[in-house]
């Protein structure tokens, strides 16, 4: 079984606020296809090491 210490995604909320935006603006930027998600279930999940090359200027 793998142990996860560190998550590998976050909510569209937490991206948002990590980018300094709004929730809504963080919505409306991943249904544009920004803010790269991936869906599971009816949620809608940020993967944190594509947002963090994503920052750092390498395309995910």
């Amino acid at each position: 079984m793998v142990e996860v210490t560190t998550r590998q995604t976050i909510t569209i909320a937490q991206a948002a606020k990590a980018l300094g935006i709004g929730r809504n603006a963080g919505y409306e930027a991943a249904r544009r296809g920004e803010i790269p998600v991936i869906k599971i279930g009816k949620r809608l999940l940020v993967p944190v090491a594509q947002l963090d090359r994503l920052l750092s200027g390498r395309a995910a």
